[in-house]
Parts: C-alpha cells; sequence; structure tokens
C-alpha cells in the first residue's frame, strides 16, 4: 500500500528556515510519479506551491519562487522543500503528495479523489 510520510515541520522566526522532507514508500521501483507540497491554512484553500514531475519538470507557486526549493531523490522515493526567508503568511500546514499525473487544484487538502497524501506537518512562522 502506498503511503506518504513527511518531516521537518516546527516553528521559526520570520527569516528563518526550515527543510521538509517527505519519504514515499510502497510505489514500485518504475512508477513515474510526480511529487509535490500543497498547504492549508485556516480560511484559505489548498495551494500547490511546489511540484516536481517524475521528467523533473518544476512548478513553483509564484507567492514562493525565490524562497523555496524542491528537489526529489528517485533512489530513496523523497521529495524536500527548502524553505528560506520564511514569513508569517507561510505558516500553514504542509501536504506532500505524490502522483501518476500532473498535479494541480484540489477542493481541500488532503483530498481523497486525486493523489496520494502524506498527514501533513505544521509550519509555523512568528514575526
Amino acid at each position: 500500500e502506498e503511503s506518504l510520510v513527511e518531516f521537518g515541520g516546527g516553528s521559526v522566526h520570520e527569516g528563518g528556515s526550515l527543510r521538509l522532507a517527505c519519504l514515499a514508500s510502497g510505489f514500485l521501483d518504475d512508477d513515474e510519479i510526480d511529487m509535490g507540497w500543497y498547504r492549508k491554512t485556516a480560511g484559505s484553500e489548498c495551494e500547490l506551491i511546489a511540484s516536481i514531475a517524475s521528467d523533473l519538470t518544476i512548478y513553483y507557486r509564484d507567492s514562493v519562487k525565490g524562497r523555496f526549493t524542491i528537489s526529489r531523490d528517485n533512489a530513496k522515493k523523497s521529495v524536500y522543500l527548502q524553505m528560506n526567508s520564511l514569513r508569517p503568511e507561510d505558516t500553514a500546514v504542509y501536504y506532500c503528495a505524490a502522483a501518476f499525473t500532473t498535479m494541480g487544484w484540489v477542493p481541500s487538502c488532503p483530498y481523497s479523489g486525486a493523489f496520494y497524501w502524506g498527514k501533513g506537518t505544521l509550519v509555523t512562522i512568528s514575526s
């Protein structure tokens, strides 16, 4: 059974950095999966903030461009999100996701109708 587990959430001050990691298991070695990170804050929609496809095509949400870096290690079936210059508005629950299709908008985080999801990790940025 496929599963995703996130690591690395926590609390930092504005301007600080955090690195999130997500380990996937249960996928076949030759599965071509896209991996990414969504986040959800109270009162807001679930946002796709970064994704990296099996062909290494990368997407970033405008609000995180230049501050966040996504990477993956196919051998370890893992995806990482390096978050720098963090802002209070980055405070959210961050979810790792994996999919056999291109990631995009979903109505909620996590969304049972599409993709595989981790349980989420809380990131809190204080000003």
